[in-house]
């Protein structure tokens, strides 16, 4: 390990500040790499966050539109949820495609590792390529009013370079597939 990759912050405590089912929060007193002291607020996820690019045989995917509580606005965003610590991340990708959108997919493609905020949280992200879709019936979470929107994958790209489409996970997610299919044409 080179000397700048060492973890230069010391933390002398730890205190824990609110906890819910999806989250905790903590406050660290600590040591800053300037030598000064200082604290430090983490959020702690207690699920891995998955998103799934649904890719049908002619090209096309499939976004998912709702009211993001938090941002006070309206997002689309490709299909994703939350996975369990411990369970393995193609299984809950696989759950997630199947209550946001009714499908199910014969071919899986991790294509993203992702950390969202690393600032202030330690949520870690993964997006997977779904293909060879077969249809079925969404099973929507009561916290979830839910639209689909089919459209070609290079309409969900113009839509991150527009500005339309602005979760982080959505975007690193999609760009990263369109750069993965240039480089392999």
């Amino acid at each position: 390990m080179e000397e700048s990759e060492k973890n230069p912050w010391t933390t002398l405590s730890s205190r824990p500040v609110y906890d819910n089912t999806w989250i905790g929060v903590r406050e660290d007193q600590v040591i800053k790499p300037s030598g000064g002291n200082g604290i430090y607020g983490v959020v702690s996820f207690k699920n891995i966050a998955i998103g799934i690019i649904p890719i049908d045989n002619e090209g096309n995917t499939y976004l998912i539109g709702q009211y993001r509580y938090t941002l006070n606005e309206y997002s689309w965003e490709i299909p994703m949820g939350g996975g369990l610590m411990g369970i393995d991340r193609l299984e809950s990708a696989m759950r997630e495609l199947k209550e946001e959108t009714g499908f199910t997919a014969t071919h899986w493609t991790e294509i993203l590792k992702i950390h969202t905020s690393n600032s202030v949280t330690d949520e870690v992200g993964y997006v997977f390529v779904a293909e060879g879709l077969e249809a079925g019936e969404t099973e929507f979470e009561d916290t979830e009013l839910l639209h689909i929107k089919k459209l070609p994958f290079a309409a969900a790209l113009e839509m991150v370079m527009n500005g339309q489409i602005t979760d982080g996970i959505s975007m690193a997610g999609i760009l990263k597939y369109a750069l993965l299919k240039k480089v392999a044409q």
